[in-house]
């Protein structure tokens, strides 16, 4: 079975650069993001890890964790991490899950069940589909997920910018449009009456019956 959003994000235990963690009780009530690599010392990855490190401020003060997973074991995670500062100039401090028995990247269906039970041997072609990030929220369900190709190193800005839509919309009866950027006019949900939606956001404009704007709330 796929995972679809707002299915529970599946619990593990795994051991990571930081320790052993639980999932769910690593997450605690805040947001998280997972993001998956195919293999260590690969290049587009390490420019991906190096991005993430720099946007540490960025995720805190959004109350999120991230915590990253490679289908290598911790130990090469700790020489990899060295690479990654080296190239980015920003250290990893964010955890690392290492998953040699490929048994988070089976639970997540990036993997199939039949892939075996060892990294070892393994090239990142024959693990290309261990490139998806995961948002989940505080629930433990999962909001996002998106899968790039290889050769296509994930846009960060652009998961902080969806992080700030969910969190947004998870506060206010509204959605955000196309090409969204935080302060931004929002969307009024179809739930929202009008008579309700005069009160709770005055000033807001119709466009279509199904389509009435007003400013972000704070």
């Amino acid at each position: 079975m796929s995972l679809r959003i707002n299915d529970i994000a599946p619990d593990f235990t795994a051991s990571t650069t930081h320790g052993t963690i639980r999932f769910h009780e690593w997450i605690g009530d805040t947001w998280a993001i997972l993001f998956s690599h195919p293999k260590d010392f690969t290049p587009v990855c390490t420019t991906e890890l190096g991005a993430v490190a720099a946007l540490e401020n960025e995720f805190a003060a959004r109350g999120t964790k991230v915590i990253g997973l490679s289908v290598d074991p911790v130990e090469n995670h700790r020489k990899w991490a060295q690479d990654i500062e080296e190239v980015s100039g920003h250290t990893v401090n964010f955890p690392v899950i290492g998953d040699p028995t490929l048994e988070v990247s089976k639970l997540y269906n990036m993997l199939p069940g039949d892939a075996g039970e060892s990294s070892e041997g393994r090239t990142p072609a024959m693990n290309a589909p261990v490139r998806t990030v995961f948002i989940v929220s505080p629930d433990k369900r999962i909001k996002l997920t998106l899968s790039y190709p290889m050769t296509t190193g994930r846009n960060f800005d652009e998961i902080v910018r969806v992080l700030d839509s969910m969190q947004l919309t998870a506060r206010h009866r509204v959605a955000t449009p196309a090409n969204w950027e935080q302060g931004d006019d929002v969307i009024i949900t179809p739930a929202v009456p009008d008579e309700e939606a005069t009160t709770a956001f005055p000033g807001y404009r119709t466009v279509k019956p199904y389509l009435r704007i007003t400013s972000q709330p704070n």
